[in-house]
């Protein structure tokens, strides 16, 4: 992780004033402005570990992280593969004293941090404020849930198709890309075995519905992914 550089605040720019801080009065905003420390993380860097103090509240301005936590056998279980504009590291940082789960990146990724005692603070103080801040807070949860949700209903073909339309429309929004996840991350993503991943895999590229080179991803019959993952 890079070391945070003191630099010009840019949050009267940032989508994430509209998003949250839009109540704020200028005296305040300024103060969560001046407070913000934008931290740069490496593919594949921890962003928090499960069982680490919570003292900053953190949202994802750039790239891909995912949220998981880990099994007494030290496997994975990843919860939620998630995009910017979701505080997806802050779902329990009111009522926990420790992280529950880790954040890793997936890309090259940049996180914005802010005291956790001013957020405190600005919703004691901003009822406004408070409202809004939840209100994003429960709309992540709840795509969390929804998506485990959506994903446990399907059968393993179900499953593939729904997490590469996924990654296809609400990711990369892009027939073309490059999966930033393994075979087996996606195996821990949708509760299959590594092995049933591949052959999944090897079968969509035998019916046409997507070329494979490496890591990089074609849709060549975005339809037919969509009847899979729905009838899955």
């Amino acid at each position: 992780m890079q070391k945070p550089e003191k630099k010009k605040c840019t949050c009267l720019t940032c989508d994430f004033r509209e998003l949250v801080f839009a109540n704020l009065n200028s005296e305040d905003f300024d103060r969560v402005c001046n407070n913000k420390v934008e931290l740069c993380f490496s593919k594949g860097e921890m962003i928090n570990a499960e069982g680490d103090t919570v003292t900053d509240f953190k949202y994802l301005k750039s790239g891909l992280v995912k949220l998981f936590r880990l099994t007494a056998s030290g496997e994975e279980q990843i919860i939620a593969i998630t995009r910017p504009y979701e505080f997806v590291s802050n779902t329990h940082v009111f009522s926990e004293g420790k992280y529950k789960y880790s954040l890793s990146a997936l890309e090259d990724s940049v996180a914005c941090t802010i005291n956790l005692d001013l957020i405190k603070e600005l919703i004691e103080k901003n009822g406004g404020f408070g409202l809004q801040l939840i209100t994003v807070l429960s709309r992540t949860t709840e795509r969390i849930i929804s998506q485990g949700l959506d994903i446990r209903n399907r059968n393993l073909a179900g499953r593939v198709a729904y997490v590469l339309s996924y990654f296809s429309k609400e990711i990369y929004h892009s027939r073309v890309f490059d999966l930033p996840v393994s075979r087996k991350e996606i195996a821990d993503f949708i509760s299959m075995s590594t092995a049933n991943v591949i052959r999944t895999f090897s079968e969509f590229k035998r019916d046409g519905i997507i070329k494979s080179y490496g890591r990089t991803i074609e849709i060549i019959d975005p339809d037919k992914l969509e009847v899979v993952s729905k009838r899955g």
